[in-house]
């Protein structure tokens, strides 16, 4: 996992993409990771990382999942008005896109989210980042219009986008 995400944190948007740098991750002991790892493995219960594994045994891509419960307040200090799916952290190697693989992580997170009661799922990506938006639209994302100041800099804006959770048709089973 550190691997990964120092290799996401070399990508040409990384900036844009994440709030911590390079030097910051790279700078944090195992023990950090070690930790980060076993909060988001098997049997976590409010967040889940999910990984793509290529062929050789390196991570492809992942995507990490947490649940923020209503009534809450999230990173950026704003209410939380219900049970939710908060997508994170998400990269897919250059050499992996286009593949379906985000598509595929996106489809195992938000099914982990409706099993622990998500209304929907969201996240946050930066206006700028026309790459990212893109990727989450063809996954069924859609913008919200909430608008969320930009932890690096406050006169630029991230974007809400969101998946709410599908209606069941209860009468046809």
């Amino acid at each position: 996992m550190k691997q990964l995400r120092l290799d996401a944190l070399r990508d040409p948007v990384a900036h844009l993409a994440f709030l911590e740098s390079y030097e910051e991750a790279a700078a944090r002991p195992d023990s950090f990771w070690q930790e980060r790892v076993a909060g988001a493995g098997e049997g976590a219960t409010g967040a889940r990382q999910f990984v793509a594994e290529a062929v050789d045994g390196t991570w492809a891509a992942s995507v990490v999942v947490l649940i923020e419960e209503a009534g809450t307040k999230d990173w950026a200090g704003l209410p939380v008005e219900r049970r939710q799916g908060h997508v994170v952290g998400v990269f897919v190697r250059s050499g992996h896109r286009g593949s379906g693989l985000i598509e595929a992580l996106f489809d195992a997170g938000v099914s982990w989210a409706w099993e622990r009661g998500a209304e929907r799922v969201r996240l946050l990506v930066h206006e700028d980042n026309a790459r990212a938006r893109a990727a989450y639209r063809k996954a069924g994302f859609v913008p919200s219009g909430v608008r969320v100041p930009f932890v690096r800099d406050e006169a630029q804006n991230e974007l809400e986008f969101v998946l709410d959770r599908p209606a069941t048709d209860s009468g046809s089973r």
